[in-house]
């Protein structure tokens, strides 16, 4: 089973560094406003604000990584503990982004069903 944490788990980490990219260098690409619910008139407005937030994603990514990677290692503990954090936290972010916005219900399900399967694998 821990194989199959570990390969979930990269490719969360993979997920979430990829939407980081795309919200710190693509947002003004225009296939991407749909996704976001930006109005091409506001990309500018909040440039800074999703240039940060996907450096947080990427962040993130980067954590699910290292601990699906050192789930497998000799600090298992500690790879199961970084990435039941990176799952709990994305499961959490989900659950805020469908209350806070519900038309991004697609967007919520998308960041907290796989850390949500992975969570639960870590625990059975």
């Amino acid at each position: 089973m821990t194989g199959l944490i570990q390969v979930l788990g990269v490719i969360f980490g993979v997920l979430l560094i990829s939407v980081g990219i795309m919200e710190s260098f693509f947002i003004r690409d225009q296939r991407l406003h749909r996704v976001f619910l930006l109005q091409p008139d506001d990309v500018e407005t909040v440039r800074l604000w999703t240039f940060n937030l996907g450096f947080y994603n990427v962040i993130w990514g980067i954590g699910a990584i290292a601990g699906a990677i050192a789930l497998g290692g000799a600090e298992a503990a500690a790879g199961e503990a970084l990435l039941m954090f990176t799952c709990a936290a994305h499961v959490a972010l989900g659950l805020i982004l469908f209350l806070s916005e519900r038309r991004l219900w697609g967007n919520a399900i998308a960041e907290a069903a796989l850390p949500l399967v992975i969570g639960v694998l870590l625990l059975v």
